[in-house]
């Protein structure tokens, strides 16, 4: 089988897996389940945690925790521009489906930056933090998948997206553990 074929069908199963997880019916409860998870995973919020871990924070670790979190940062933000404009997905919601729940801030789809965002801060915290470590990834995991069930993402966007940040976490921990 070719790499072409191969690509195909697994985007096939990426198109058949957002179809049966993205329901334009969806109850109420659903929809604002994955708004409040989505909205959890803004941007903004993390900029907010990073600047109070290290202002408020008089704890040494805290301080730490606010470098590594804009470390991490630093290192994703960059890479999530680059493979955007790179691959150039278009989202479920303009080529698959009408009426997703929410309105995009851009045109593309890979990957997910909430998801990459959600995970990197994941990884973080679950550093610093290892006895809420499935508090943090099942937060991270809500984050991505109320994605697709609002429908502006496919499943692999997600999926590439938690990979993208987790490895971006793991990469700024141990940079500032080298400091």
């Amino acid at each position: 089988m070719s790499q072409n074929n191969i690509l195909k069908k697994v985007a096939q199963l990426d198109e058949d897996l957002f179809l049966k997880l993205f329901n334009g019916n969806s109850p109420v409860w659903i929809k604002n389940s994955a708004l409040g998870f989505s909205k959890s995973g803004n941007g903004g919020l993390y900029v907010m945690m990073a600047l109070g871990f290290g202002w408020l924070g008089s704890e040494q670790e805290l301080q730490l925790l606010s470098i590594t979190l804009l470390l991490g940062f630093l290192i994703e933000r960059p890479i999530y521009y680059v493979a955007k404009k790179t691959f150039a997905r278009v989202r479920p919601c303009d080529c698959l489906v009408k009426g997703a729940y929410i309105v995009p801030s851009d045109k593309f789809s890979l990957p997910s930056g909430h998801s990459a965002g959600a995970f990197l801060v994941a990884i973080i915290l679950a550093q610093y933090f290892p006895e809420l470590f499935w508090l943090w990834f099942a937060w991270a995991s809500g984050v991505s998948a109320s994605r697709v069930v609002l429908g502006v993402h496919f499943p692999a966007d997600v999926v590439l997206g938690a990979l993208m940040g987790s490895s971006c976490g793991v990469m700024a921990i141990l940079l500032v553990g080298y400091l």
